[in-house]
């Protein structure tokens, strides 16, 4: 399932510098840049609490916008900086980067698991613990997943779910070369822990 592009609003900023930024910052907005696919640069405004929203909303790195600048056609861009106050962590300024919707990108994406009660070793109090809850991915732009999805059905204890293991969407594949870890089924606490004492004896 391809992840819905949203839309995300700006204007233009006239001028450019630090005097120009500071003024944005006064006037309620956060200032920013877009950049690349062999443009010159755009400054624009983002509204403070509308970014702060989006923020808060999570995967802000993660997501591909439709960038809706006043007079301009919309681009489909991804943010690749927000930089914060040091002291109150809040943003004082975006990058984006304008995407074609064939270009390839590294996007770290949510990793669902499902069919938990379809796994004997859960069952039998084994626990999910999951290594990594997301996956960085090469994906196309314009075909980016919302989420890939492990499916535990007939897992049991001690299994470990590698990267292989997972079907992938179409057009997507891992950044790192080695098939590692997602999550593992562990024994329950009990039994490990009398394992351990035999282990002992």
């Amino acid at each position: 399932m391809a992840r819905e592009i949203p839309d995300l609003q700006a204007v233009v900023r006239t001028g450019t510098g630090k005097g120009a930024a500071r003024q944005a910052r006064r006037e309620g907005n956060v200032p920013g840049i877009i950049y690349g696919d062999g443009k010159e640069p755009t400054a624009i405004n983002l509204n403070y609490n509308y970014l702060l929203k989006r923020l808060r909303q999570g995967r802000f790195l993660q997501t591909l916008f439709n960038l809706k600048v006043e007079g301009q056609a919309d681009q489909h861009v991804i943010c690749r900086g927000v930089q914060r106050d040091v002291v109150k962590d809040l943003p004082t300024h975006v990058d984006f980067m304008r995407i074609h919707d064939e270009s390839r990108i590294n996007l770290f994406i949510h990793v669902d698991f499902i069919n938990a009660d379809k796994a004997p070793g859960l069952k039998r109090g084994g626990t999910l613990t999951v290594i990594r809850h997301e996956v960085e991915l090469e994906v196309v732009a314009g075909d980016i997943p919302d989420h890939i999805t492990v499916d535990l059905e007939g897992r049991q204890i001690g299994d470990v779910i590698h990267i292989e293991d997972i079907t992938l969407p179409k057009g997507a594949r891992p950044t790192v070369a080695r098939n590692f870890a997602v999550a593992n089924i562990a024994a329950p606490s009990g039994l490990a822990a009398s394992g351990d004492e035999e282990a002992e004896a």
